[in-house]
């Protein structure tokens, strides 16, 4: 069976870490919170000891979640400027009628459209990859349609 290999530059490595060590801390508080509902009594009909449970399982399942991911983990190396075509890792600027629009191509679990962090694998991902700066480029999106000029990759 292949293994999938989550794809992550350094900084979004680094914020899962921070994510599952906070997570790692709130075991104790959830631990003690369930103690706490446990000697309410009937634990059937106790909403506290319910929802502190349900808060447990959720914990829980985002740290396996996490660690899953960092152990599966390919980081994407930095270009530092050197690139001369779009790949992972890369910010490209773009330019349309006077518009700028700079992305950030990161793998799909780093992926933030509001941060400005496009997956490798979303539609503009797809477009931008593997393209050179000068090149024009059509974007679709649920919005418009535009052709941008990619006028830089760092």
């Amino acid at each position: 069976m292949l293994k999938k290999m989550f794809r992550m530059t350094r900084e979004g490595a680094d914020e899962l870490q921070l994510e599952l060590a906070n997570l790692i801390a709130d075991r104790s508080a959830i631990a003690d919170r369930i103690k706490s509902a446990r000697e309410l009594g009937d634990l059937a009909e106790n909403a506290e000891y319910q929802s502190a449970r349900a808060d447990q399982e959720k914990n829980e399942t985002r740290i396996a979640e996490l660690e899953h991911i960092l152990r599966n983990l390919e980081l994407i190396k930095s270009t530092n400027g050197s690139a001369t075509k779009v790949q992972l890792g890369s910010t490209v600027k773009l330019m349309s009628n006077g518009k700028t629009k700079e992305f950030q191509i990161v793998g799909t679990v780093e992926a933030d459209p509001l941060e400005g962090k496009i997956s490798d694998e979303s539609p503009i991902g797809r477009s931008l990859m593997g393209r050179k700066v000068g090149e024009e480029v059509e974007i679709h999106t649920p919005a418009e349609t535009a052709i941008y000029q990619i006028a830089d990759i760092a």
